[in-house]
């Protein structure tokens, strides 16, 4: 009876351990609005099964690690292409705070505002955003009822005078939060706003107008050309 299991164990050992070798590592790179960063690796047997995957970081560590002040910030990625390098190129899907930093920001005694937004830029890319405001004090339901509206429109106006991504790295950095504060200072001076969802309906273009001065993805070096010598 051992005898004939032997070879079936042996079979099936031989059989997973092709299929690990037939398998390749691919380099999972941010698109080209944070850089064309390292994301990490993946392992396919077929370039086609990379697609569709995706990939969770923060932001200190897209950056390095040096920012401690971002590690809230988390950015999922999707890959939608590779290349013959084994490469694998993603779009940004979205992000979210985390949870205990949501927490943090509406503590006993504060009123938090939710809602949720449909915007879309001015290069067609559409968005749900659902940022939260949280004022220093209760407020009055009338009140809450024009933030909302007011904070609903100044997000839309926002995005549609700029491309998806002016407006998702505005989002990242913060400067969109300061502008719906801005915005509904007249209403009610609100303690803290921050847009704590995002997703991505569509594809956004990997490109990003103004970033010239951001730094490109490493290149081989050419080696130099020695001059003729002098006749």
């Amino acid at each position: 009876m051992a005898e004939t299991e032997a070879p079936k164990k042996t079979t099936l050992a031989r059989t997973v351990k092709d299929k690990w070798r037939s398998k390749h590592w691919y380099k999972v790179r941010a698109p080209g609005l944070f850089q064309h960063a390292e994301l990490g690796e993946t392992m396919a047997s077929e370039p086609e099964h990379v697609l569709g995957r995706t990939l969770e970081t923060t932001m200190q560590e897209l950056g390095g690690g040096g920012d401690l002040g971002k590690a809230h910030i988390k950015l999922r990625f999707r890959v939608d292409r590779t290349t013959g390098e084994n490469l694998a190129e993603t779009t940004f899907i979205g992000h979210d705070l985390t949870s205990d930093y949501v927490r943090r920001l509406a503590r006993r005694k504060r009123s938090k505002i939710d809602v949720t937004v449909n915007v879309t830029t001015k290069d067609g890319v559409q968005m749900v955003l659902k940022p939260v405001a949280v004022g220093e004090q209760r407020l009055q339901s009338h009140l809450r009822t024009e933030l909302r509206h007011r904070l609903r429109t100044i997000l839309v106006e926002e995005a549609a005078k700029k491309t998806a991504p002016e407006y998702v790295r505005e989002m990242l950095q913060g400067d969109l939060a300061k502008a719906v504060a801005q915005g509904l200072r007249t209403l009610y001076p609100l303690k803290k706003i921050e847009i704590r969802s995002s997703t991505v309906i569509g594809t956004i273009a990997d490109e990003l107008p103004g970033a010239a001065e951001a730094p490109a993805p490493p290149t081989e070096a050419t080696p130099p050309v020695e001059a003729a010598p002098a006749a």
